[in-house]
């Protein structure tokens, strides 16, 4: 029978402090060759080579890089879950994305077309997002449910610091070639010393497993939510608040739009926004992973990420000066952190079978990557009607839901109760069909 996913999955061959220095090093060299690209560098990019038509063409690339990114989470986390390698399941698909994502990356430098920029981002998103399915998989598989909100917590912290440092050298660097460079360079080397410092036993293919054909490709991207509702909860929860916090990568057009910094100018303003962010971020994700771990609740910091979600962006939409930008990237940062330091650790909970632990958690993180395609794809639409007022003021409403919906999900030791979501909801069995006496 199938279990849920409450336990290690695996016997911990890394110590607390291993994994967890594992985590950090290979979730913070994918989050700064994604992040600092998305945040700045491919903004200045197609800049230069766009020119006017720089804001469609970053909607139409990211876009892309999106969609592959929500289609190669889960797959990547099946093909680790199935992996048999002396290598490690988990390290082999660690080591394989950073050496790809990162070299793929550095090529983006000698772009000089859109096509191609989308074309490069894209192997891009496909090979970190098996790198971070691996990774993340790790969170399942070797760290204690009573530790989970810590290490959450301190990846939160990673999501941020890693892309700020990315943006901090780059903004020092003037040759573009060399930024890129240099990301896919540190990228890389973070990557590869995760690979090195995880302990992961040599893998065999599960026994009765059946081999991975073209149907059982086809349920790699689904769980069906009435059987498994607290993970479609869940699931529904993390991409309505990501959605409230994609906003972020708007921040260089909403500066040089209402405040007319120019293409030089820009590049200092966000590294100074990032910077009171990750403060923000940084003190929220630490402290509520250890108070969530202390106090064994998870829900209200979910909540409360959702709401300041809601205020940070409802400032930003109708900020008049540079100083209510200041405190809405404050708000966001701190709220940001509160929500990634314990939804992690939250989804874990909801997974409802511990041998497709990473192909599971790629579902989840199909949240984190949908908002990236389709925030997008909406913002033109919002933009022409109102702005970034109208952008912003419409995600801080998707914040909002996600906090009330959360509502919805058993906290910890909540598991079974009739009034939360079901792990797994119980079998319909037929009622026996009535025969009458001859």
């Amino acid at each position: 029978m199938r279990q849920p996913v409450h336990e290690p999955t695996t016997n911990a061959a890394s110590s607390f402090p291993r994994v967890t220095a594992v985590m950090l090093l290979s979730g913070g060299g994918a989050f700064m060759a994604l992040s600092t690209p998305l945040q700045l560098l491919l903004t200045l990019h197609l800049a230069r080579i766009a020119g006017p038509s720089a804001a469609a063409a970053f909607g139409l690339v990211t876009g892309l890089g999106a969609l592959c990114a929500l289609l190669a989470n889960p797959l990547g986390g099946r093909l680790s879950d199935r992996t048999a390698a002396r290598f490690g399941r988990r390290r082999s698909w660690i080591l394989t994305g950073a050496v790809i994502g990162c070299l793929t990356l550095a090529t983006m430098a000698f772009a000089t077309a859109v096509w191609q920029v989308a074309l490069i981002w894209c192997v891009v998103q496909i090979s970190l997002n098996f790198q971070q399915a691996a990774t993340t998989a790790l969170l399942a598989d070797q760290v204690p449910p009573a530790r989970r909100g810590t290490v959450s917590g301190l990846l939160g912290m990673a999501a941020m610091v890693a892309p700020l440092l990315g943006i901090a050298v780059v903004s020092l660097i003037e040759n573009p070639t060399l930024q890129w460079l240099f990301v896919a360079g540190a990228g890389l080397a973070l990557g590869l010393s995760a690979a090195l410092l995880l302990r992961d036993p040599a893998s065999r293919r599960p026994e009765g497993l059946a081999r991975l054909d073209l149907k059982g490709l086809a349920t790699t991207f689904w769980l069906n939510p009435r059987r498994h509702p607290a993970f479609g909860w869940a699931w529904l929860v993390r991409f309505l608040i990501t959605c409230a916090y994609a906003s972020a990568t708007y921040t260089a057009f909403f500066l040089m739009g209402r405040f007319g910094y120019s293409e030089d100018d820009v590049a200092a303003q966000v590294l100074r926004l990032s910077a009171i962010m990750v403060v923000a971020l940084a003190a929220a994700s630490v402290l509520s992973g250890i108070v969530s771990d202390r106090i064994q609740r998870q829900k209200p910091f979910v909540v409360a990420g959702g709401i300041m979600a809601a205020i940070g962006l409802t400032t930003m939409g109708l900020a008049p000066s540079m100083a209510f930008v200041y405190l809405a990237e404050g708000l966001l940062g701190a709220g940001f952190g509160l929500f990634i330091a314990i939804d992690a650790a939250l989804c874990v909970r909801m997974l409802p079978h511990a041998e497709d632990t990473a192909k599971d958690l790629g579902l989840i993180n199909v949240a984190n990557s949908l908002p990236q395609s389709f925030v997008p794809f909406v913002a033109p639409a919002l933009l022409a009607l109102g702005g970034f007022t109208a952008l912003y003021l419409s995600l801080a409403l998707f914040g909002i839901l996600g906090a009330v919906l959360v509502r919805r999900l058993p906290d910890l030791g909540q598991e079974g109760d009739p009034r939360f979501a079901a792990i797994t909801a119980p079998a319909v069995v037929p009622a026996p069909v009535a025969t009458t006496a001859e």
